[in-house]
């Protein structure tokens, strides 16, 4: 998993004016990229309960989520495209890690998101 999350994904970040439009080539290949890596953190959440939770934290969110994926949702026009991103983030998360934190708190892992779900 460590050695797919390292060499296998790639998110290019073109200028905005670039891919405003859906229909152009580097709009469509980032979006592709953009959801093989949540299909990807979704893969490596699964593995939550049989490898150590710290290593999935690590990998899932420090490193796909912080690394990758953050930063195509924040260079994603809010509307329906970023909610639809982010609704599928939210969808890989598994409630286990959620159940112990107190109201209003989130993983350390997850402020940088909670934040831009916050906006």
């Amino acid at each position: 998993m460590k050695k797919s999350v390292e060499e296998d994904v790639f998110i290019p970040l073109y200028p905005k004016s670039t891919v405003e439009d859906e229909s152009s080539l580097r709009s469509k290949f980032q979006e592709r990229r953009f959801w093989s890596a949540v299909k990807l953190l979704s893969n490596v959440v699964l593995w939550d309960g049989v490898v150590q939770e710290d290593k999935v934290r690590d990998l899932g969110l420090s490193k796909l989520l912080n690394r990758y994926l953050l930063l195509n949702i924040l260079n994603t026009p809010l509307g329906p495209d970023n909610i639809e991103k982010c609704n599928k983030v939210v969808a890989c998360l598994p409630e286990r890690w959620f159940q112990d934190l107190k109201g209003g708190s989130t993983l350390p892992e997850l402020l940088n998101f909670s934040q831009h779900l916050l906006q």
